[in-house]
């Protein structure tokens, strides 16, 4: 059995996805920018996918600007709003302690630039509390960058009541959605969102596209230099195949949210209930108010880079944080953000499901986990001394 359980690194793309990408490849291969006849076409087919994507997150259409993906947009947003605020003396910028690193490294480069950056602490729920939010906010402050979903943990964030609080104070709220949209209900205009970032490849589109919502109004500057395309916005001949992609996985992600959710929430509720049976294991974030697909568990004793393996080579491909940071040794960001200590955040294993997973993979992760937990455990001189009392246990 092999089981693909990595789905908040990547996911599968949908046949239907691809057959519409290859038809637009095959037909529509005119740049959008050119006036004849194969160029018009190709603008034609671009602004049907830039209706369908705006529709979906209850935007406009000329409010969408699509990118190469998620980082590319989080790094436009949040530096359109540090460039807003340095003219008009606003240098403050608001954020949390468990951002994606295009978020957190784009705001370290502005820190390094005379900006002033408030990292939000994250509660062991990992939940950002709103009036942290407000209590952050000062005079000066240009913008607050809170994501929709964790990436590791899958936590849902209030981001209706951040970006009331925002719209209040006149401050620029954008969220990074990478991991939330296709998967729950986004609206940006009930949500009173101004910038949002998200990316095909979450939710069965291609890899290396994206899109960025701008608010109406609010100040978006070119992040890259060239031609006119995306109104000015964003230089480069659009990879309209891609683009269209996009959109159609959008589509079906949105037709299909409340059944996929419904069916993966179970999935994920069974996997939780079993792992959480192995001894000195943890669930990393609130229950419920989690992604429908994502399970993050900490297990003492072990790293986490032993247990991937040992699961590969039983079919089982997982990831012990986000695939961005997968390569280092390190333990991760938002584990330590949420006050695991380092022993315990060594330890951990994300699962992230998709509608492609079923109940009898589930059931066959949970064994073969308890399997190798045990199994590792036996040959760690550190379990030996938590068991034999030598140490004393962070996760009971």
């Amino acid at each position: 059995m092999r089981i693909y359980a990595d789905n908040a690194a990547t996911t599968k793309m949908s046949k239907a996805v691809i057959d519409i990408m290859a038809e637009c490849m095959g037909e529509t291969y005119g740049n959008p920018s050119s006036l004849h006849s194969s160029g018009q076409r190709a603008a034609e087919v671009l602004a049907g996918a830039r209706e369908s994507v705006a529709l979906t997150l209850g935007a406009e259409p000329k409010e969408i600007t699509f990118t190469s993906g998620g980082s590319e947009a989080d790094n436009q947003a949040i530096r359109s709003a540090a460039g807003w605020g340095k003219k008009v003396g606003k240098r403050h910028l608001i954020s949390t302690a468990f951002e994606h690193h295009a978020v957190l490294h784009t705001l370290g480069k502005l820190e390094e630039e005379g900006f002033e950056v408030t990292l939000l602490p994250v509660h062991e729920d990992g939940i950002v509390r709103v009036e942290d939010v407000r209590a952050a906010l000062r005079e000066d402050t240009a913008l607050v960058s809170v994501m929709f979903a964790n990436n590791e943990i899958g936590t849902v964030q209030p981001i209706k009541e951040i970006g009331a609080l925002c719209r209040e104070n006149g401050v620029i709220f954008h969220t990074d959605a990478v991991q939330a949209a296709g998967h729950i209900r986004i609206d940006v205009k009930e949500m009173q969102i101004d910038m949002l970032s998200l990316s095909a490849h979450k939710f069965h589109g291609p890899k290396g596209v994206g899109a960025l919502y701008v608010r109406k109004g609010v100040p978006l500057f070119a992040f890259i230099e060239g031609g006119a395309q995306e109104r000015g916005r964003r230089a480069g001949t659009e990879n309209v195949p891609g683009i269209v992609g996009m959109a159609r996985a959008l589509e079906l992600a949105a037709a299909n949210l409340e059944e996929n959710g419904t069916y993966e929430g179970a999935l994920r509720d069974a996997l939780i209930e079993g792992l959480a049976k192995i001894p000195h294991s943890r669930l990393n974030g609130d229950r419920e108010k989690r992604l429908p697909g994502n399970v993050n568990f900490c297990f003492e004793g072990i790293e986490g880079e032993s247990l991937l393996l040992l699961l590969d080579a039983k079919g089982i491909e997982a990831s012990s944080g986000s695939a961005c940071t997968s390569g280092s040794l390190d333990p991760s960001h938002v584990l330590l953000a949420i006050g695991l200590p380092h022993e315990a955040a060594h330890g951990s294993l994300r699962l992230t499901l998709s509608s492609e997973n079923t109940m009898e993979e589930v059931e066959y992760m949970v064994e073969e986990i308890a399997g190798v937990v045990e199994y590792l455990r036996g040959i760690s001189p550190v379990w030996e001394e938590l068991e034999k009392g030598e140490r004393r246990h962070v996760i009971q």
